[in-house]
């Protein structure tokens, strides 16, 4: 019998714990790393690392996936982006607890605050559960990639326990509360790994409507939140505006809010960091806050996204800016091929050009409102659009945008964006940064991803389907933060600490995010000088025919998952060892 089930050998190992890298193999046996540095013996199957790095599995803290992941095993893209965990049920948003006769409710929350269409979760859930512990057990049955790990989400529990009364503007009863606090308790005792919650203005349903638990009062999310009293594991995630077109006083009072339900749970905060054009200054208070909580013994992590937090636009995506023009919505029915040949036709041009937006599309669908925010503002706008390119550039400078470019030419920013939307025979897709941006630069990012509270997070991998893929977060962080950019750069150490080591241990699970003996065999060999994303493409695999965009990366040799090969070389393999992670002492090392 071969003394590994799978050898590495000859790689440059990036351990996770921040430690500088060095040379040697790794000598995984029944799904655990057994050897390090040295590696001697046989194994069943050996893959020269030679030139490569060799580096943990990346834990990705903020996903989507919680519909996707009851269809689809392969949980792409975040599976061949390195990602061999990930923690789903972000922003108080998912599918249990749920009655019958509540999957609707909750699909249109679902399609509205995170863009999954209706049809396609209609088709593809399952809902062979009720309770969170089911709904566990249910997606644990099932083949996977990669591992994964559920939240309780505190929109469907406040559905399922308050009915038609769980509405933004009606507070929970007493009885409410405790009913709550003894479901939330339930799934954490059964695994989950803690409890979300949003606050986002921007968070609607198809309707237009608040989410249910946008308005929660500190009184529910405190007694929600001392489920987690007694025990040891369990991490609490909110996100929330802050108010933020008031200024500080309405800053102070949310962020008091936030931060008095971590103290009440009693456990680890995440909350996301980003720079709103909004409120310039914000992400600064927010820090400031963050630290001052900490320093008083209420740890609170800030998640940051690897580039800036924006839209992809096109003809064949979610929103494009020509969408509820007239003479378009006449032709939107039309394959894409005919609708480029019609677009392409000069007296169209002219005519489109002088329209206005209306309310509904071609589709009969509502207009977005980014799209009434896009048009009223579009000659600013436009100088932060940019075409995304076969090489995709994250970091353009406004010099570079399709708005300035059009001036350069004597356009319009509307001529501009008209054409860009035509390069690649219509397939081409179009930037628009709207967070972090501001400058035309990621410095303040920069200064974000450094602060000793900041963590790898908002990917939003499985959501916003047909506007965003930046599951391909981990790939970008390392490709551009390590080696790419013009300016203040990450060390590979320092990034790979930040994605695989710390996004495991905040959320409880010391027993993967590092190449040491001992630990759950999840591993990446990255070929680092070839590492690069692809551009993205939609592509029509969702249930119902649903499109979504995928982005690929070069550069991944292989991806490892309890030390099976899930990927190699950019591609799924179709081996499906992921299983549910259960919260607790099972993921102690």
């Amino acid at each position: 019998m071969a003394t590994y089930d799978l050898k590495i050998t000859g790689g440059t190992i990036v351990d996770g714990t921040g430690a500088p890298r060095f040379a040697g193999d790794v000598g995984v046996k029944d799904g655990k790393i057994v050897a390090v540095g040295e590696a001697p013996g046989d194994a069943t199957r050996t893959i020269d690392a030679t030139g490569k790095l060799v580096t943990p599995g990346f834990t990705d803290i903020h996903t989507h996936y919680d519909g996707q992941v009851s269809w689809d095993a392969d949980m792409a893209p975040s599976s061949i982006h390195g990602v061999t965990t990930a923690v789903m049920g972000s922003c108080g948003v998912g599918f249990a607890p749920v009655r019958p006769t509540d999957h609707d409710r909750l699909i249109a929350l679902m399609e509205g605050v995170e863009d999954i269409p209706g049809s396609a979760l209609s088709e593809g859930l399952t809902w062979d559960w009720e309770s969170v512990p089911d709904y566990m057990d249910a997606l644990d049955s099932r083949p996977h990639a990669i591992d994964f790990a559920v939240q309780v989400t505190h929109d469907p529990l406040r559905i399922y326990v308050m009915g038609d009364r769980a509405v933004h503007n009606e507070q929970a009863t007493d009885a409410d509360i405790a009913e709550m606090r003894r479901l939330t308790r339930e799934a954490l005792q059964a695994g989950a790994v803690g409890f979300s919650t949003g606050r986002s203005d921007n968070h609607r349903l198809t309707s237009g409507d608040h989410t249910p638990a946008a308005e929660a009062t500190a009184r529910e999310l405190n007694g929600i939140v001392e489920a987690f009293h007694g025990l040891d594991h369990g991490v609490v995630q909110a996100v929330s505006d802050y108010d933020m077109p008031y200024g500080d006083e309405h800053f102070d009072r949310e962020f008091d809010l936030v931060e008095n339900m971590a103290k009440a749970s009693g456990r680890p905060m995440s909350i996301s960091l980003m720079q709103r054009d909004q409120s310039p200054e914000q992400w600064k208070w927010i820090i400031k806050r963050a630290e001052q909580a900490t320093a008083k013994g209420t740890p609170i992590r800030l998640q940051v996204g690897a580039r800036a937090i924006g839209v992809l636009l096109g003809l064949e995506t979610t929103f494009h800016p020509f969408m509820g023009f007239p003479s378009y919505k006449k032709i939107s029915h039309l394959p894409l091929a005919e609708r480029v040949a019609a677009l392409r036709d000069p007296a169209l041009k002219a005519q489109m050009l002088t329209e206005k937006t209306e309310k509904i599309a071609g589709d009969g669908t509502p207009i977005p409102p980014l799209a009434d925010v896009l048009l009223a503002q579009i000659e600013q706008l436009g100088m932060r659009m940019f075409t995304l390119g076969q090489v995709p550039n994250y970091e353009p400078t406004f010099a570079e945008s399709i708005g300035m470019r059009a001036k350069q030419r004597g356009e319009t920013v509307m001529s501009g964006l008209y054409d860009a939307l035509l390069e690649d025979e219509g397939a081409a897709l179009i930037y628009f940064p709207l967070y972090n941006y501001i400058e035309g630069n990621l410095n303040n990012l920069h200064t974000m991803l450094t602060h000793p509270l900041a963590m790898p997070g908002l990917s939003d991998g499985g959501a916003h389907v047909g506007t965003v893929c930046d599951a391909s977060f981990p790939t970008f962080l390392l490709s551009h933060w390590a080696r790419d950019r013009k300016g203040d750069k990450l060390s590979v150490e320092q990034i790979v600490r930040m994605q695989a080591y710390e996004t495991a241990r905040f959320v409880g699970f010391d027993d993967r995010g590092a190449v040491a003996v001992g630990q759950k065999a999840d591993l990446n060999v990255i070929d680092f000088d070839k590492l690069q994303l692809r551009p993205p493409n939609l592509i029509n695999d969702l249930p119902a025919g649903g499109k979504r965009l995928m982005q690929k990366a070069d550069g991944y040799v292989a991806t490892v998952c309890s030390g099976v090969v899930i990927a190699e070389n950019g591609e799924l393999t179709g081996q499906y060892p992921g299983r549910l992670v259960r919260a607790g002492r099972a993921t102690r090392a």
